[in-house]
């Protein structure tokens, strides 16, 4: 066995095409060079695992301070202990040492032993399923000329994604800071509904702030359409107030997506009635190993879980166990082009086939395609 015995971070420039607004909505824009981040964990043999992330969240000073103290002289294959190991220091570390920082470093160990081993992580995970089903997640609506500016743009958007395979639609409306309410909600679901007929699924991941009564008056309008289910219309620090809308619709509420605290917090959403389809995301809660604590827990009491987001780390998950119905595809948006890859990565993880299904990675590892090279070229800072 071979101990870890380096960990770096690598900043590099690479360009995307999308600008995000200043409420954390991202929508398409011209390209752009911005800087990324790539962590590296190599071990004694000489064997390297790699996630990519944003420099703020691999910050030189936690990686000094926590991540190379946790790691450096340690078994990589070790992953549960190591995950333990450096989530035990957040208390300490005062919100400095992120979920996100986190994920980072456990997806990095399981792309460690996925390419020590010659397998790709999701099969290292369980190995339950080589294929998903994608749904299109649009972008939020704007006021873009053709984008997503008024009803008819979601309505032709809709069902230019059913020609492209897409089973199912996930749509996000208008929100801050963009003019937004409820009734724009309503009307916006109900002509994509009427575009896409009766046997497309249909979501919707509404305004994230909204009021109980306004969220409920929402949530019944989405009854009548038949949506397959409906996503954080109010703050998720309220556990209450989920269980209060849970209780009044039959359209499923799935949640949580941003509250804190990863598989426990889900464990508490499960155990409060506060959704009827358990969520976690890889990136925002932590990792893979308590993502799948999550699912462990969503099937223990019957419950579907849908893993939030999109790339390697989602498809880990998604491939492991047999829980979520769907992988989540996008942002995608009329003046967007999702399937070109950035200069960083030669090929995207996720291409989507004419039926709408994504096919598992089978590279080592992650299965994340990076071009070495450019990010060797474009290197700005490394610690």
């Amino acid at each position: 066995m071979a101990v870890i015995d380096r960990v770096t971070v690598t900043v590099f420039t690479t360009v995307i095409r999308s600008v995000v607004d200043g409420h954390g909505h991202r929508h398409p824009g011209p390209p752009r060079e911005v800087k990324e981040a790539l962590l590296e964990v190599t071990d004694a043999d000489g064997a390297t695992g790699r996630c990519l992330g944003q420099p703020e969240t691999l910050r030189e000073s936690m990686i000094k301070a926590h991540v190379r103290p946790v790691l450096t002289g340690q078994e990589g294959l070790d992953r549960e202990r190591l995950w333990h190991a450096l989530a035990r220091r957040q208390r300490g570390a005062h919100g400095h040492l992120t979920d996100r920082l986190l994920s980072t470093v456990d997806q990095a160990l399981w792309d460690l032993a996925g390419r020590k081993l010659g397998l790709p992580v999701w099969r290292l995970l369980g190995g339950a399923r080589s294929v998903i089903p994608a749904y299109a997640s649009t972008m939020c609506g704007d006021d873009i000329p053709g984008g997503l500016a008024s009803f008819s743009d979601y309505a032709d958007f809709a069902k230019e994604l059913v020609a492209r395979g897409y089973r199912g639609i996930k749509l996000h409306t208008w929100m801050p800071p963009m003019p937004h309410g409820v009734d724009l909600d309503i009307k916006a679901c109900a002509v994509v509904r009427d575009a896409v007929g009766p046997d497309v699924a249909l979501m919707l991941d509404s305004n994230h702030w909204y009021s109980r009564t306004d969220a409920l008056r929402l949530g019944r309008a989405l009854d009548e359409l038949g949506f397959a289910w409906y996503e954080e219309p109010m703050e998720e620090a309220s556990v209450q107030s989920y269980r209060w809308l849970a209780d009044q619709l039959a359209t499923p509420i799935l949640g949580p997506e941003t509250s804190w605290g990863k598989h426990m917090a889900r464990a508490e959403w499960v155990a409060a009635g506060a959704c009827d389809i358990l969520r976690v995301g890889v990136v925002g809660s932590g990792g893979l190993i308590p993502a799948l604590k999550a699912v462990h827990t969503a099937e223990s009491f019957g419950m579907g879980c849908e893993i939030h987001g999109n790339g390697s780390g989602a498809l880990a998950v998604i491939g492991a166990t047999l829980c979520g119905e769907w992988y989540e595809r996008g942002l995608l948006h009329p003046h967007s082009d999702y399937d070109t890859p950035p200069p960083h990565l030669r090929s995207i993880v996720d291409p989507i086939d004419e039926s709408g299904n994504v096919a598992l990675p089978m590279r080592p590892g992650l299965g994340d395609d990076l071009d070495v090279d450019h990010i060797a070229a474009h290197t700005v800072a490394t610690w």
